[in-house]
């Protein structure tokens, strides 16, 4: 069980970094802080970020956050750059140096290679005055008055701090090229908000040969068979032109035979007219999936199936389950 020390020390370490951040923001030059933006905005290849230690593993977060919000950035290692990773760097590239010491063996012996290569380089360091920071182009500084280790040793308020930096950075790069919500879900096809806003019904619908229809005129026992050879639970009824003319689901069929049922009425005189549902709400190839499971949804009483109509034309059949099992 946790006693109120360990309580009242874990929050007081979280204020301790939350102060080094806004020390951080308070010392910031605006005169350095534009130069480096200047130099980022004007790159024409990528951002290469480098780190050792701790400070490569925020190194790898500041280059995968850079390039999920619109600027290239990768992340390379400096012992890799020194055995054939400095291939990568280009002269229309920017290097992104961190280090909290500005001293650090790695990454100084990779200097004299860089400016072969005339990258400009920037660093976030914690020691502006250091060898790196003397040899870089532009410094952003990073330094704090202490860690967050009880010992002063473990680098976490420092590493904190240039996380904080890194990403100030991404989001303005992000602002500046004018990155709107579609292009950032873009890079994430994979996430909850790319699919809202890249996946559409045709990438989800059944269509071509899966597409479940049946004519017009067809019998009730060729809507049975239509609807169980296609195990979709509804069939789309179509003209000889190919037109929609109207949905029948599993639910249509069972109210329509109750309904029917109570009269002496012979089945096999039932047709589609009987049957289905007339202008029906459809959706188009085109449309976000998104959209079309609020148009499932969003109505007094909800409905599991949309046929997919192009220009008039049934090109296809979605289903509420294709939509939620895509991760919508």
């Amino acid at each position: 069980m946790t006693d109120s020390s360990d309580y009242s020390h874990v929050v007081e370490l979280l204020r301790a970094e939350s102060d080094a951040i806004a020390k951080a923001a308070e010392r910031l030059d605006a005169s350095h802080l534009a130069h480096v933006l200047s130099i980022f905005k004007g790159c024409k290849g990528k951002i290469i970020v480098l780190g050792v230690g701790k400070s490569g593993i925020i190194a790898q977060k500041i280059a995968a956050t850079m390039t999920s919000s619109g600027t290239a950035a990768i992340h390379l290692h400096p012992s890799d750059a020194l055995h054939g990773g400095l291939g990568i760097v280009t002269a229309d590239d920017v290097v992104l140096m961190l280090s909290n010491s500005g001293e650090t063996n790695e990454l100084i012996e990779l200097l004299p290679f860089l400016k072969r290569r005339a990258a400009p380089l920037v660093a976030i360091l914690g020691r502006p005055k250091s060898t790196i920071g003397q040899r870089a182009d532009a410094v952003l500084d990073a330094s704090v008055d202490q860690e967050a280790c009880p010992l002063n040793l473990a680098p976490t308020t420092s590493t904190t701090v240039a996380l904080a930096i890194g990403d100030a950075l991404a989001m303005t790069l992000m602002r500046a090229k004018g990155l709107t919500e579609s292009d950032f879900a873009s890079n994430h096809p994979g996430g909850q908000l790319g699919k809202r806003l890249t996946l559409r019904v045709a990438d989800l619908m059944h269509g071509g040969a899966e597409n479940p229809t049946i004519a017009d005129n067809a019998s009730w026992m060729d809507v049975v068979s239509t609807i169980s050879q296609y195990g979709l639970g509804a069939v789309n009824v179509i003209g000889e032109d190919g037109r929609l003319a109207g949905i029948i689901t599993d639910g249509d069929l069972r109210r329509s035979l109750q309904k029917l049922g109570a009269r002496d009425f012979s089945f096999a005189n039932l047709k589609c007219d009987d049957l289905m549902t007339h202008d029906p709400v459809v959706a188009n190839p085109e449309m976000l999936a998104f959209d079309a499971l609020h148009l499932m949804e969003d109505r007094p009483s909800q409905i599991n199936v949309l046929p997919v109509v192009d220009g008039g034309r049934c090109v296809g059949l979605i289903r509420l389950h294709d939509i939620v099992r895509s991760g919508l």
